[in-house]
């Protein structure tokens, strides 16, 4: 109790604590994943199982937690186009609903942790017991598949089914980045044949890039795998890679198809701009993976087919130009979509005759 001067009692404000609280309930699913992932990077404990450390890990776009920032972007996104609009179910009084909601906001802290004292060993186990390839990779992708269920609990929990409905793109993101490190754990070197159908035409337009850029390339596939390799040489040096559906940024096109679809679904605009923007997008997304590809080539070309160089291209800058423009095309969606919608609503005055 709050007492005035005169003695008199004085309740706090209670629309001020409803609007604090209600701020608070909404925001805490993105604390949730955010809070223990800047932990475990700062805390950067040992992994037994990754080649790299933890800290590392979080600057590899491909087999690595870089996807896990845009994960935390899209939440914050979905949160911004939606914040008037959705509107939690929770509220201080019905405390069994808020204990559930609380076990689920600690569900992501704890994962974390358990992945550090044991969890993650059974899982290479049994991977390698199951014949995978990459065993020591699995750990991570079931990382992004929990990610994206724990995410889909705690919005359940905070906004019901139609929480779910709203933030259906990050869930999906999450989920579709898990699948595609293990569909890549277990078949391996691109024998996966439904992503590797697009690699030799996505090889043959870089190949013509590197043409046009005074290179000499040879095309070719190779003997084991049956992957198209380019052998491109010219004033810098020469440089040979074969080129499998991770390397050619086929998960970018599925990651953009997915993001894409389910950002254009809720946009109030025709079906005609709706399938014009998803071509326009796709078809820049498919260009930066054909420049990714022949930019790998000058690199290996001008620092060795080995070097750190190429390295540091092929895991994290390589796929992070395609994830960049994937982040930021709804944005530009939305500028462009707003500027047409304005300008249709104020028309250029007319010119006059005199």
């Amino acid at each position: 109790m709050i007492y005035g001067v005169f003695g008199l009692k004085h309740e706090p404000s209670q629309p001020k604590v409803a609007r604090y609280s209600g701020f608070l309930l909404k925001v805490l699913p993105l604390l949730a994943f955010a809070v223990p992932l800047a932990a475990l990077y700062l805390l950067n404990p040992l992994d037994t199982y990754l080649d790299v450390s933890v800290q590392a890990s979080f600057e590899l776009m491909w087999k690595g937690r870089t996807f896990q920032m845009f994960f935390l972007w899209l939440i914050a996104l979905e949160f911004i186009l939606s914040w008037e609009t959705i509107q939690t179910k929770l509220t201080l009084q019905k405390k069994a609903n808020l204990a559930v909601y609380a076990l689920a906001l600690l569900l992501p802290s704890l994962y974390l942790a358990l992945e550090f004292v044991g969890l993650n060993g059974a899982i290479v186990g049994f991977s390698t017991q199951s014949g995978v390839a990459f065993a020591d990779s699995m750990p991570l992708a079931v990382e992004y598949l929990v990610f994206a269920t724990l995410f889909c609990l705690t919005v359940f929990v905070a906004f019901g089914k139609k929480g779910l409905t709203g933030f259906a793109l990050p869930a999906l993101f999450a989920a579709l980045v898990g699948v595609l490190y293990i569909i890549d754990n277990v078949f391996p070197y691109g024998e996966f044949t439904p992503f590797q159908l697009l690699v030799p035409t996505t090889a043959s337009l870089a190949a013509g890039v590197l043409g046009l850029m005074g290179y000499t390339v040879v095309s070719g596939f190779e003997a084991s795998s049956g992957m198209p390799t380019l052998d491109v040489s010219g004033s810098l040096g020469q440089a040979k890679f074969a080129i499998a559906w991770p390397c050619a940024g086929i998960e970018s096109l599925l990651i953009f198809t997915a993001v894409a679809l389910l950002f254009l679904k809720d946009m109030h605009i025709s079906w005609k701009a709706k399938i014009g923007f998803f071509a326009l997008g796709a078809a820049v997304t498919y260009l930066i993976n054909v420049l990714r590809i022949a930019n790998i080539f000058t690199i290996g070309m001008q620092y060795g087919v080995n070097s750190p160089e190429v390295q540091n291209f092929h895991f994290y800058y390589g796929p992070l130009y395609a994830m960049t423009w994937i982040v930021a095309y709804p944005l530009i969606i939305l500028g462009l979509t707003m500027t047409w919608q304005k300008f249709r609503r104020h028309p250029p005055e007319p010119l006059n005759p005199a």
